[in-house]
């Protein structure tokens, strides 16, 4: 697809007046934006090519918002989380930094392909994987795409070579490659363990279903319980129904404040309440009349009934546990209800509005920042474990999980 320059202008003056308009920061300042995008005008509407126009645009939107904006189009690399549902560590080898599968979630595409944790990633699509930092981002993968991947494994070095077979994204907005969301298991040493992957959906109808159907069947008769969000990207709002699996109380979770709420002081008291994820798609419609258009909602716990392990739970995150998932451990943590062990969030959740741009391109703009009922806002804060425990690489490669032994540990001492 080449675009011509009229085209190019016409999409950079749209990226211009949404981020003005929308972007959630009260802090925000126009002038600033607006001496951004002259500064990068002429590399984006003179940009040789369709692959220099869309770098030309991200370079902009990192300038301003490192992380928070993104372009979105068919054939954007999307991070390994969403691509291929895996997370990396870099870690130092003998001959430089090189790129770890951490997080391999249930059902996933790297999973599916034969990846285990602690594997090295050596090269992909016959490229090398070499991260360039021991900070460096990602590596980003093509999705509806078969990709060639070579890596070591154990301590004897194996080379394997393998092929991920990248899903068709689920959604254009926040596009992923499906995967298994949910894996319970009742261990025999009686406890409960859930593997939440992701919070699939916008509203999670069918994801509230089967948390139903596990808690009220599998867990019914368990009194520990470890949840599992280490690698979890967050998703829709369907984490609110596991919330309320944590309590039987009615209780505030928290607020999307956006940036009007923010400038005018708007108290979240009058911001309209979501406090059941419904179980049917008939009620999509009536849901969708009454949050039309807002960004801010205040949300509540469904006050369902008590169960024997209250008290008796512990929640794992990492560095790769972001968004809802985030949300949920704050939840957890603020109210007493389970232990947080592993290591700190990196603070990444912020609601998102996907703008079209036209010519088959989104922009993706942080609209709200949520803010917990207790008045905690995570975004770029992060939480703090109660119980910190690191993800070592050479424990995987020998199929360790010091943080999962942790946790056992933890809840067992809660009897």
């Amino acid at each position: 697809m080449n675009l011509t320059r009229e085209e190019r202008g016409a999409m950079l003056s749209k990226i211009e007046k949404t981020v003005a308009e929308k972007y959630y920061d009260p802090a925000f300042n126009p002038a600033v934006w607006q001496s951004i995008v002259a500064r990068n005008r002429s590399a984006i509407i003179d940009a040789a090519s369709t692959a220099v126009f869309e770098q030309a645009i991200r370079n902009m939107l990192w300038e301003f918002a490192p992380k928070s904006l993104g372009l979105l189009s068919k054939t954007t690399p999307i991070n390994s989380r969403s691509a291929i549902n895996a997370s990396f560590s870099i870690e130092t080898a003998s001959e430089g930094f090189r790129w770890v599968f951490q997080d391999v979630l249930p059902g996933g595409v790297a999973e599916k392909a034969g990846v285990h944790s602690g594997d090295i990633l050596l090269t992909a699509a016959g490229k090398p994987m070499t991260p360039t930092t021991a900070s460096a981002a990602e590596p980003p993968f093509e999705m509806e795409d078969s990709i060639a991947i070579t890596i070591r494994r154990g301590s004897a070095g194996q080379e394997l070579s393998l092929s991920l077979q990248t899903g068709e994204p689920k959604y254009k907005d926040n596009p992923y490659s499906d995967l298994t969301a949910l894996k319970p298991e009742v261990r025999k040493d009686g406890i409960a363990y859930l593997r939440v992957s992701l919070f699939p959906g916008k509203i999670g109808i069918d994801f509230a279903k089967e948390l139903d159907r596990i808690f009220t069947e599998q867990f019914r008769s368990t009194d520990k319980l470890i949840i599992d969000l280490r690698g979890n990207p967050g998703g829709g709002i369907g984490g609110l129904t596991l919330m309320s699996y944590l309590t039987p109380d009615r209780l505030p979770i928290g607020y999307s404040r956006n940036r009007r709420m923010a400038l005018d002081g708007t108290h979240p008291s009058s911001l309209p309440i979501f406090d059941k994820v419904p179980r049917s798609k008939l009620a999509i419609p009536g849901l969708a009349l009454k949050f039309l258009g807002k960004t801010s909602i205040h949300l509540y716990t469904e006050a369902l009934a008590g169960h024997a392990y209250h008290g008796r739970v512990v929640i794992l995150v990492n560095e790769h546990t972001t968004g809802a998932a985030e949300m949920l451990a704050q939840f957890a943590k603020e109210n007493r209800l389970a232990t947080i062990v592993g290591s700190k969030t990196p603070g990444r959740l912020v609601s998102r509005s996907a703008t079209k741009l036209g010519n088959g391109y989104r922009l993706v703009v942080p609209v709200a920042a949520y803010v917990s009922a207790k008045g905690t806002q995570i975004e770029g804060n992060g939480i703090v474990p109660d119980v910190a425990v690191s993800w070592s690489s050479e424990d995987a490669m020998h199929g360790l999980d010091y943080q999962l032994a942790t946790a056992t540990e933890v809840v067992q001492q809660r009897a």
